[in-house]
């Protein structure tokens, strides 16, 4: 295990080296340069080239990627932000725990509604509840996540005045953040619990399971479960690995001042260091989650174990 863990942190190397390059090349390939950008149009020509001259912006581009990358190799700076002058990871550091709250909560609360409805359908299949379930599914899933936001900021902020329509301040302005990120979430998760366990419970050892008087509880429980929360388990890292990059729309609906804000107004503004480490930092982040999703099938599957011991790594 301690090999395969090792090796996969080695991998995640020229995977970061290649997300920088790509997003520093998509950057410089923008129209605009920083300095037009923060003193506007009407500034003089001679004033923007000063100041990208200070952001060193007229240098070539792979000078300026080579630059940026050994600073972050050899002095660990990540650079200083184009638009605010502030270290870029003091942006990051204020603006991460808000997104992490938010990635936690709709997480919490998609899993709980997403594995116990599927459960639930799939061991009451063609039943009434099964298809008023899954029909409620197709429903969020098919709903966009920017007007499943505004509706409920329209309803439970402008309306009944229930709970806050922007910041970020208190628990009660993570609740509609959450449940916007969590519902369309949770759809999927239930479908795919469901199809799972269906697939699980035809398997021959939960009918072997069954003869030998095994509780339909045991059986669901202890026999199904741990077999279908495979593919469970991956969807939830990847898709928890997705809201720590931003769950923009949210985010963008409620005005919380997460990471997403922060990559969207730097995008907007050029601000080249605030996007590149931003996004390294995301990148970093969901690439250990998915090493932690890995690691977590050992765990739930003996079989996995076993070929991590042997020195396969490999997932099944």
């Amino acid at each position: 295990m301690t090999r395969y863990v090792v090796k996969r942190l080695l991998y995640m190397i020229p995977v970061l080296l290649g997300v920088a390059f790509l997003v520093f090349t998509i950057l410089s390939l923008t129209p605009g340069d920083p300095g037009s950008i923060i003193l506007g149009i009407t500034a003089k020509p001679e004033d923007i080239a000063a100041l990208n001259a200070q952001f060193g912006y007229d240098k070539p581009f792979l000078v300026r990627f080579v630059n940026y990358i050994g600073d972050i190799l050899l002095h660990f700076d990540l650079g200083t932000s184009y638009a605010t002058r502030q270290p870029v990871i003091d942006s990051i550091l204020a603006r991460f725990p808000n997104t992490l709250v938010l990635a936690v909560l709709s997480m919490c609360l998609s899993s709980i509604l997403g594995i116990s409805m599927g459960i639930f359908s799939a061991v009451r299949q063609y039943s009434v509840m099964d298809h008023v379930v899954v029909v409620v599914a197709l429903v969020f899933a098919s709903m966009p996540g920017f007007w499943l936001g505004l509706m409920l900021l329209i309803l439970f902020s402008l309306r009944l005045g229930w709970l806050p329509s922007f910041g970020a301040t208190s628990f009660r302005h993570f609740i509609l953040p959450t449940i916007t990120v969590a519902m369309p979430s949770a759809a999927g998760l239930l479908r795919l619990t469901r199809s799972t366990m269906l697939e699980t419970i035809r398997k021959e050892y939960i009918r072997t399971a069954r003869a030998k008087g095994a509780s339909n509880r045991r059986v669901i429980w202890k026999h199904a479960l741990r077999n279908a929360l495979l593919p469970v388990v991956t969807t939830l890292g990847t898709g928890f690995g997705a809201s720590l990059g931003g769950a923009i729309i949210a985010e963008t609906v409620f005005a919380m001042p997460g990471m997403g804000t922060l990559m969207t107004t730097a995008i907007r503004q050029k601000d080249v260091p605030t996007v590149m480490s931003a996004t390294l930092f995301l990148a970093v982040l969901f690439s250990l989650i998915i090493l932690l999703v890995d690691i977590l099938y050992a765990f739930i599957d003996p079989r996995i174990k076993s070929k991590y011991r042997n020195g396969g790594g490999g997932r099944e």
